[in-house]
């Protein structure tokens, strides 16, 4: 980390930072000129100064070579030394070197160059006989080991905030991250509410207007004013379905948090999609076979008259994600039975709970239309040929809330099957549009 900080990897900061030592290493020649002509005992000479300034200017690579510029103070130093000249005068560059060893780290390193300099220097007092100054001599030049100290509380504390940074940056590419990720969820969400509405208004307007055009057309002389009335209130009717979901669906993308979605769609919603497409000029069988309540209760059976509603208490037991799932996955079959069967359709839906697990079972089956060929298969349940995305929607509702779906041609005849199996609460417990 300290590295990272220290080294940066740009050409043109490296020119900078290397600018910077540079302007260090002067301040500290200045330093140690001035401490020089203060404490010599003798007039300085041109080795003197030499060294002096050589132990100065190697400063300006203790970045890039922290371990060999004190080396190659400390190889400065010692002629230095040797020479008789004050040592103060040359500690400056000692204690620069020093501390940015430490700072560098790493901290094995550091202690390691401390304990050789001591024992360089006692190895040195030794060699010329002076082995009385040892103690003297390390308790003054205790300094030196400050300085390691001080150039590590330094690294420790560049670390502490580098790694609070690293996690900060982290964090925010994670919100990021999250962020996209929500976005991008919550417009297949949109796309797919208003494939749901759209698609089902469209396609019962378009069939109902082709029942009222052929009224019109088929016997001018003969004209039914009553099928051809009932097909443009149908007509009226759906448009203004549609005009209310969808400004429900423009009042949340316009953040108006107050209005919301409203209610979930639910089971208690199949009988209008039932005489949606009975104005359109299917033949609907609709089947809500809720079964006994976990507690114990009733059973509500719905027959097969489209107006019929499920019962409310039979029904409470789903979760509204759930039931919304199962009235989003009928509306698009139903839609796309009517779009491909044409408006002589027969279509059955049943809505059955499962004794056994609480599991909802969705089918929905159609005879294709009269005279109509078989559809397509659609490999894995895929989209089909056309590239439509109602099949790909109907099984992300099923998958939203755990459950799965299955369809395709029916086996043995023309017609389509849909039929899902959704549990009875969503297995992450998050609500559904």
């Amino acid at each position: 980390m300290i590295a990272r900080l220290l080294l940066p990897r740009h050409a043109a900061v490296r020119r900078s930072v290397l600018l910077q030592d540079f302007g260090i290493a002067l301040a500290v020649l200045a330093v140690q000129s001035v401490l020089f002509l203060v404490t010599t005992r003798r007039s300085p000479d041109l080795p003197g100064w030499a060294l002096l300034t050589g132990a100065a200017l190697v400063l300006t690579a203790r970045r890039q070579a922290p371990w060999l510029t004190v080396l190659a103070v400390a190889c400065m130093n010692g002629p230095f030394y040797a020479l008789g000249y004050p040592r103060t005068a040359v500690l400056p560059a000692g204690l620069v070197a020093l501390c940015t060893l430490a700072v560098v780290g790493p901290p094995k390193r550091s202690f390691l160059t401390l304990g050789g300099i001591f024992g360089v220097a006692t190895a040195v007092l030794l060699a010329f006989g002076k082995g009385h100054e040892i103690v003297p001599t390390l308790v003054s030049a205790g300094w030196i080991a400050d300085v390691v100290l001080i150039g590590e509380a330094v690294r420790l504390h560049r670390n502490y905030v580098g790694a609070i940074m690293e996690r900060a940056e982290r964090a925010e590419a994670t919100r990021e991250r999250e962020a996209a990720r929500r976005v991008a969820e919550e417009r297949v969400h949109i796309a797919r509410d208003l494939h749901d509405l759209l698609a089902h208004s469209i396609t019962l307007i378009g069939v109902q207007t082709a029942v009222a055009a052929h009224v019109l057309v088929a016997d001018p002389e003969r004209l039914d004013r009553t099928a051809l009335a009932k097909a443009l209130d149908g007509i009226a009717d759906t448009c203004r379905d549609a005009r209310a979901e969808l400004r429900g669906t423009l009042e949340v993308l316009r953040g108006n948090d107050s209005a919301g979605y409203g209610p979930l769609p639910g089971l208690d919603g199949l009988p209008d999609l039932a005489r949606a497409a009975e104005a359109a000029g299917a033949r609907v069988s609709l089947q809500v076979h809720m079964g006994p309540e976990p507690q114990g209760g009733t059973t509500a059976v719905n027959g097969s008259r489209p107006g019929a509603s499920p019962d409310a208490a039979a029904t409470a037991v789903l979760a509204p994600a759930v039931g919304a799932a199962a009235y989003r996955i009928v509306q698009e079959a139903l839609t796309n039975a009517v779009r491909h069967g044409g408006p002589a359709v027969r279509v059955w839906v049943t809505v059955a709970r499962s004794e056994a697990d609480g599991a909802l079972r969705v089918t929905v089956l159609d005879d294709g239309g009269s005279g109509a060929p078989a559809r397509e298969p659609v490999p894995g349940n895929e989209p089909n040929g056309t590239g439509g995305y109602g099949i790909v929607g109907m099984r992300e509702r099923a998958r939203s809330v755990g459950g799965g779906l299955q369809a395709g041609p029916r086996t043995g005849g023309a017609g389509f099957a849909v039929t899902a199996v959704l549990p009875s609460a969503p297995a992450d417990g998050t609500a559904l549009r």
